[in-house]
């Protein structure tokens, strides 16, 4: 974990380095339906869009049933030269932001967590071995 200026201001970033394709790690991050099984915050996903992009909107199920709002604010795929990012408010509040950088023996997942909600981070390092989990065993 560190500190680091974003696009959205200064988060808390937590990152896993893993021996996949950006591509394929950017295609789970950003497939609504996928979100259930990477996400320990997400039990369930209503979204009209198979893969999300800047506008994007629909509502994800929590632990205890709730269903709240989302919109994506902003989603970019990474190429050679440039990481991908995607961006969404949850409740109408910015939210983590999530990053796939390439590397040269595969990629860097990162996920950029609001200073305020700096115990999430716990959450997201869930989400991260249960990326690593599903990419690598696929």
């Amino acid at each position: 974990m560190n500190l680091a200026n974003t696009p959205d201001g200064r988060r808390l970033e937590v990152d896993r380095t893993i021996p996949v394709a950006p591509e394929r790690a950017w295609e789970l991050l950003v497939t609504p339906e996928w979100w259930p099984e990477w996400g320990p915050s997400v039990r369930a996903v209503d979204c009209d869009a198979e893969r999300i992009e800047a506008g994007t909107t629909g509502r994800v199920r929590i632990p205890g049933g709730l269903w709240i709002p989302f919109e994506i604010t902003d989603c970019r795929a990474p190429t050679d030269q440039r990481a991908g990012r995607w961006t969404w408010r949850v409740a109408k509040i910015p939210a983590t932001g999530h990053r796939v950088e390439p590397e040269p023996e595969g990629c860097r997942v990162v996920f950029e967590i609001p200073l305020a909600a700096a115990g999430y981070a716990v959450v997201c390092s869930r989400a991260l071995a249960r990326i690593e989990k599903r990419l690598v065993d696929r």
